[in-house]
């Protein structure tokens, strides 16, 4: 995304940046658009044309190349970039100087807080170098003139451009919004073996496994991580909860699942680890971090906010003269308008099958009649999803809204793909993006399958709507996602070296990497603030003013530890209506008594 700022006059005090690679002293931008922030592609691509025009200019020009730092800053970088270890040898064979020079310049650069040397062994003899903070900002930097240099000078703009006015001779401004790469642990994790971690099968931990390498050399150890579906997910956590020592130093937990799960003792409480640590919350999305707690307790950090939201194809809805659909009146109309069998497209896909998926659909969709799916207290922002007590728990299929709900699911049937009731999350996702719906409920998480990828019709085209308010509610985007725990029954000696890691994997700068990987999604206000962030997509900006403006809610799906019985129970009997085997009557005073049975037997009320 360009910056708009306005062009000033020149200051004549060159740019000097802090101990923290921050810009000193007063510089005007104008407009106060992002600054032109860099990924680590692009940081790369600069390390290659500076090293390639060093060759140039040895070649070429009778000149002295000097005391060879910015060869050696190159290796250094590349290895950090691409998670290769680096040692003194390798950086001395590639600055091209003798070694003796090469060892007293990078001996130099150390002592100068350039480079990090941290000890590989116990006995301190072997060790690796990487970058600092301080050398990862000020590169950062570089590519950022750079680019608008070469832009202002030749008239070329590299694949990510920023507005002239972004750079000015002399000076310019380095924005707080551009998040550098991650920096390495000063000490190598103190850790038996390798970290272990059990993860779920979604686009943001398969960035996080593509990125093993990296995150390997930023703790100095190895990393076992394992990946499962959702269901999966869920039975490993309480068959590695069951084992004398846990099999897993982090966890990631489903939001919904934690008040089961904090509830059984299954968790360990990160309150005192966060308070010792100084941790600050501020920049998350406050009900994803509400979310992950209990009984007043913080019991994971959060590392994705997927809300699902209703996604439309803006060119289909521009061809009928429709607006996007706001209301669930609205949504229906436009499905019947766009739903085409003979064109092999459906109105609108959503979750449908049995269990799970479809218990998820008819909790959110409830919601947005304006009824949980508990009989939570009413706030002032909605509904209180964390302070749950007493008939607080009593569920709530005896409404009108539930009954709402399932006619509005009846209705979707006929203008829905074949096979809806067999349809769950990727299967939505991949209609969608397909061209076989025009319209889909859709967690942002899956977005990428038509956001990120050119071949699908829907690519460039999507619109991104909070789920439709039906008469007595509002608009909301119900929140999804994953926190990252640590297990109750992890060893005590791995307790500390388990949370660096999770501060570590769920820290602003690894979850940009993440969205450079394939990932949209973050739970962090910050991440979404980042140039090189916005250019991939304006869906994670558009989930943070969600988040920002309340319309991201967890009370559709609150934490409460029998909520995954809850959903499996609304998930068969609003599939049985679906079928036709029951009626809607029976079918939702089937699931009331079901539900009531489940919560008289664990003492709420």
């Amino acid at each position: 995304m360009r910056g708009r700022g306005v062009a000033h006059t020149p200051d004549e005090r060159p740019l000097r940046l802090d101990r923290r690679g921050k810009p000193e002293g007063p510089y005007e931008t104008g407009d106060p658009s992002p600054a032109f922030g860099i990924s680590s592609h692009e940081l790369a691509r600069l390390l290659d044309f500076i090293e390639q025009f060093e060759n140039e200019v040895e070649q070429t020009l009778s000149i002295r190349t000097g005391h060879g730092e910015i060869r050696i800053l190159i290796a250094l970088l590349r290895d950090h970039l691409t998670g290769k270890l680096t040692t003194s040898s390798s950086l001395v064979a590639h600055s091209g100087l003798s070694y003796g020079t090469a060892t007293r310049t990078i001996g130099s650069m150390i002592e100068r807080g350039l480079i990090i040397k941290r000890p590989r062994t116990a006995t301190g003899k072997s060790y690796s170098l990487h970058p600092t903070e301080q050398t990862l900002l000020e590169w950062q930097e570089l590519a950022r003139r750079g680019d608008s240099l070469v832009a202002t000078v030749f008239g070329v703009r590299s694949e990510a451009p920023s507005d002239l006015s972004d750079y000015f001779f002399g000076a310019s401004y380095a924005g707080d919004s551009a998040l550098p790469p991650p920096c390495i642990l000063k000490a190598k994790l103190p850790i038996k073996n390798a970290l272990r971690i059990l993860v779920h099968a979604d686009p943001t931990f398969m960035a996080m496994h593509v990125l093993k390498k990296q995150f390997e050399t930023m703790f100095g150890v190895g990393i076992r991580s394992r990946a499962l579906s959702i269901d999966r997910l869920h039975q490993e956590i309480l068959d590695n909860a069951a084992a004398t020592s846990s099999r897993y130093d982090l966890i990631a937990c489903d939001l919904p699942w934690f008040g089961e799960m904090a509830a059984a003792g299954h968790l360990l409480p990160l309150d005192e680890l966060m308070q010792k640590s100084c941790y600050d919350t501020s920049d998350f999305h406050k009900e994803a971090l509400l979310s992950a707690r209990y009984a007043q307790k913080q019991f994971g950090i959060p590392v994705q906010t997927t809300p699902e939201l209703l996604v439309c194809r803006r060119d289909l809805l521009q061809e009928k003269g429709i607006a996007p659909p706001r209301t669930i009146n609205e949504t229906i109309a436009a499905a019947r308008e766009l739903h085409d069998p003979f064109g092999n497209i459906a109105g609108i896909a959503w979750n449908a099958a049995r269990g799970t998926p479809l218990g998820h659909s008819f909790m959110f969709v409830m919601g947005a009649f304006g009824q949980p799916i508990l009989n939570l207290k009413r706030t002032s922002s909605g509904y209180d999803g964390e302070h749950v007590i007493g008939e607080d728990f009593r569920p709530m299929f005896d409404t009108d809204a539930a009954r709402n709900t399932a006619e509005y699911f009846l209705e979707l049937l006929d203008v829905s793909p074949r096979g809806i009731l067999n349809m769950s999350w990727y299967e939505r996702a991949r209609c969608f993006a397909d061209g076989g719906a025009a319209m889909a409920y859709c967690a942002t998480l899956l977005a990428p399958l038509f956001e990120l990828d050119q071949r699908s019709p829907a690519y460039g085209q999507t619109d991104y709507l909070p789920h439709p308010s039906g008469p007595a509610g509002r608009s909301i985007a119900p929140i999804g996602g994953y926190a990252l725990a640590i297990p109750s029954n992890i060893a005590s000696e791995r307790i500390d070296p388990a949370w660096t890691a999770l501060m570590s994997l769920t820290s602003a700068q690894a979850i940009k990497l993440y969205i450079e990987n394939g990932s949209l999604v973050t739970p962090r206000f910050s991440v979404g603030l980042d140039p090189a962030v916005m250019r991939i997509s304006p869906l994670i900006s558009i989930v943070d003013e969600m988040a920002r403006s309340g319309v991201v809610q967890m009370w559709p799906r609150p934490p409460v530890p029998e909520i995954a019985e809850i959903i499996e129970i609304t998930g068969e009997e609003i599939h049985d209506m679906l079928l036709g085997v029951k009626s809607i009557g029976l079918a939702l005073e089937t699931a009331q008594n079901r539900a009531d049975a489940l919560m008289r037997s664990h003492g709420h009320y």
